[in-house]
């Protein structure tokens, strides 16, 4: 039985815990999962389905509600092969898992933000972001890993490269 007193992991820690947590599920699954052996493009590693189809993964953590990002350089939300696997940890509970296609920002909302910060003063990177409270959490359900896992093993585009 794994700790669930998040508290007690930094910020690192808790990110990585993540990453292979979502590693794992993933290869629960029959997935073949490859690491990235450097982080310089925001693929956290690739999942490779029995008929040979690709996709690229970028996590995300986050403790409870609050704000987390992809920078735009870093996320193409064109490429249909890339999903964000967001887990969102409570304290005393395993995470939630959310296995979200990037193109959920395409029509950004209160929930999938598309933030430019081009005005005069604003010095962060663009980023898609996503805005967790407790008021909008429910709009998440229909990304849960569980529901999700299986339009992916189904419904994974091709692709021709990695």
């Amino acid at each position: 039985m794994p700790n669930k007193n998040w508290a007690v992991l930094n910020s690192l820690q808790l990110g990585r815990y993540a990453e292979y947590f979502a590693k794992m599920e993933f290869a629960s699954f029959g997935l073949e999962v490859f690491s990235s052996e450097v982080d310089d493009r925001g693929i956290d590693f690739i999942v490779k389905d029995k008929k040979g189809r690709f996709s690229e993964i970028q996590v995300k953590s986050l403790r409870g509600t609050g704000y987390v990002f992809a920078q735009k350089s870093k996320f193409n939300i064109n490429n249909r092969n890339l999903l964000m696997a967001l887990l969102i940890f409570k304290e005393g509970q395993m995470p939630d898992f959310f296995l979200i296609p990037a193109e959920a920002w395409k029509v950004p909302n209160d929930v999938f933000v598309d933030r430019d910060y081009n005005k005069p003063g604003q010095t962060s990177k663009p980023e898609y972001g996503i805005n967790i409270s407790n008021k909008n959490y429910s709009i998440l359900k229909i990304f849960e890993f569980e529901e999700s896992i299986k339009d992916f093993l189904l419904t994974l585009p091709e692709t021709d490269s990695v």
